[in-house]
């Protein structure tokens, strides 16, 4: 029996310290919004982690100790357990053996795998290409769930987000061929050429990925690791167990994501647009389910990305964001369906609502994107 993903998948790599004040860290996960623990960095006693994943309604994927499945220790609130952390194509063989080990010894747990992201070097990858990478992957292992782990720079002279998207491309290509949902690791910690992210950056991580059909985002990282590789600190909790500006970040946009969850999990991708300030908006959305994205002549051009999906009912969904995380957007919104019939999900309750003209006195709908931000609309079939 394979694993079967019930809820959209909100985690993070590196796990606090199961000591004295373990109880009231894993509070802090959970009141944080999150949803998933990794639990492979530190050591402590299981029961206690156990007990802890239940009183706050979080699950884990567990880093166990050896290398025989048999041995694995299991719980209700235990996804699955991870193999490795980005295995060379060699190494796709070896994670079979031990993947197929877990289905047969552990059924309904994950074998969890997360692969190199696309800037990887072939001689890393042992593959031509990160696209063969990812489909040998599959082939090979014939996992649950896919993961990678991309962080884009944001330097003012160098922008990798276009990059980002490309790695996205490959999963949402990938997942959908072999139909099984995708999760992304993103950056939220200063750490070698990578800055320290706004708020507003780690929304546009977020966004973009549910614009692509992520059924899960993982940041990097919860709780500061040690060595060399991170001297600034600056994860979402710092060495000393101190709550960094990051946790309200990631408190207000975990909230969004366990509204949007339960809809999301409900889609399938069905195309990814991009409009660049200098495109054509109807030629460059269509088939995305909108017509246009328009602006007053005061406004600079708009820089959007459009996620089209069905949703289980048969309707047809939208997830429109703001490409840029400095500036909003204030588009005139024309959809391919009468207004009345369109609803958008609501980023606080879940719930759906009609959708609301915010500037009632300009011609046409009117809808503001903040900075990154992306909204959900859901469209008759």
């Amino acid at each position: 029996m394979p694993f079967v993903q019930d809820r959209f998948a909100i985690g993070f790599w590196v796990d606090p310290p199961r000591d004295a004040r373990v109880e009231q860290r894993y509070k802090e996960i959970s009141e944080a919004g999150f949803n998933l623990v990794l639990a492979g960095f530190q050591s402590g006693p299981l029961p206690t982690l156990f007990r802890l994943l239940k009183k706050f309604g979080l699950k884990c994927i567990l880093s166990p100790q050896g290398s025989e499945p048999s041995t694995f220790p299991t719980d209700p609130n235990v996804w699955g357990y991870a193999l490795q952390d980005e295995p060379s194509a060699s190494e796709f063989p070896k994670l079979k053996v031990r993947a197929e080990a877990i289905e047969r010894l552990h059924p309904g747990k994950l074998a969890y795998v997360n692969l190199f992201p696309d800037y990887a070097s072939p001689a890393q990858l042992g593959s031509p290409d990160y696209a063969t990478h990812v489909k040998q992957f599959i082939e090979t292992v014939k996992p649950a769930v896919l993961s990678m782990d991309h962080y884009p720079i944001f330097h003012p002279d160098r922008d990798g987000r276009d990059r980002y998207c490309g790695n996205l491309a490959v999963m949402r290509e990938q997942s959908l061929v072999a139909r099984i949902p995708f999760w992304n690791f993103f950056n939220s910690m200063p750490y070698g050429p990578h800055t320290d992210p706004t708020e507003s950056q780690l929304r546009w991580q977020i966004y973009a990925s549910l614009a692509y059909g992520a059924k899960g985002v993982l940041y990097f990282c919860y709780f500061t690791p040690g060595g060399a590789e991170f001297p600034k600190g600056g994860a979402i909790i710092a060495m000393d167990g101190t709550k960094t500006r990051h946790y309200a970040h990631a408190q207000r946009l975990n909230a969004e994501l366990r509204a949007l969850g339960p809809t999301l999990m409900q889609l399938t991708s069905t195309g990814v647009y991009r409009v660049k300030p200098t495109d054509n908006s109807a030629e460059a959305l269509r088939g995305s389910g909108l017509l246009d994205l328009k602006r007053a002549p005061e406004d600079p051009p708009g820089d959007y990305l459009v996620g089209a999906f069905r949703h289980k009912d048969g309707r047809r969904a939208v997830l429109l964001q703001n490409y840029r995380f400095a500036y909003s957007a204030w588009p005139t919104v024309v959809f391919d369906a009468p207004l009345e019939s369109v609803r958008e999900v609501d980023k606080v309750t879940g719930k759906e609502a009609p959708v609301r003209d915010e500037s009632p006195n300009m011609p046409g709908l009117q809808l503001s994107l903040g900075d990154a931000e992306g909204r959900l609309f859901l469209l008759p079939n």
